[in-house]
């Protein structure tokens, strides 16, 4: 007889066993990222050298769950015990990260100055960019249509079937004295940009706080099973499982 509860400790191989398949589709696509990784460095992106960190550290973990669950190992366990509290705490710093950049950024576009605003309609590029996000998004101007003072491009015409779609609140009537069309898109980018990164922090913020709750998880299973191999290396039996 074992000295783990065969059920805890099948349960306790199963979720690893699915932990270490995700860990190697985030190495096949770490592999596929780091194809671009110096092409986003070069544009001013951030490094993936801590992504390889974090994939890493999926597909090994889990490995070092099943050996210490087959071995039933005290020492083994503690090490895999202790790797779970620094990953639980390591994602619940990088959630509230997420959580103090999202309202910063917020923030950001709130208040963002009329200097701030100039430069994407007077620089040539920066206007083109501008202009097939509103097309695209159903938006006018960076934080309003004055933005684009009294020439109003036709990329903020508001038409009937477009309104409400995906992320317009609808259309309004151009300011009084301006040029272009007579109806224009009353939502601005930077509430259409805020949506979208908003979802993505959402997504990244979930997944943070997730896998802090699953490593808590993992390390309170790691405790139990510690507790029932010194259980029964001190001579006891092993814990039974209560069945309902």
């Amino acid at each position: 007889m074992g000295k783990i509860n065969g059920c805890i400790k099948c349960l306790f191989i199963f979720f690893n066993v699915v932990f270490a398949i995700l860990g190697c589709v985030l190495v096949y696509l770490a592999v596929q990222a780091t194809a671009f990784s110096h092409q986003v460095m070069a544009m001013g992106g951030p490094s993936l050298a801590w992504s390889w960190v974090f994939v890493l550290g999926v597909l090994i973990l889990p490995v070092l769950g099943i050996v210490a669950a087959c071995m039933e190992k005290e020492l083994i366990f503690k090490i895999f015990a202790g790797f779970m509290v620094v990953g639980m705490i390591i994602m619940l710093i990088f959630g509230i990260v997420v959580v103090v950049s999202r309202n910063t950024l917020k923030d950001s576009l709130d208040t963002a100055s009329a200097e701030a605003t100039k430069y994407f309609i007077e620089d040539k590029d920066m206007r083109r960019v501008l202009m097939g996000f509103e097309q695209s998004a159903h938006c006018c101007g960076v934080v309003s249509s004055s933005d684009w003072g009294n020439n109003i491009p036709q990329s903020c015409e508001c038409k009937m079937q477009n309104t409400g779609f995906p992320f317009s609140s609808g259309c309004k009537a151009k300011p009084w004295g301006a040029s272009g069309p007579d109806q224009i898109y009353a939502t601005s980018c930077s509430s259409v940009f805020f949506v979208i990164v908003d979802l993505i922090f959402k997504i990244i913020m979930g997944f943070c706080f997730t896998f802090a709750i699953l490593a808590l998880l993992a390390l309170l299973m790691s405790i139990l099973m510690i507790h029932q191999i010194r259980k029964h290396d001190s001579g006891g039996s092993s814990m039974a499982m209560k069945s309902y």
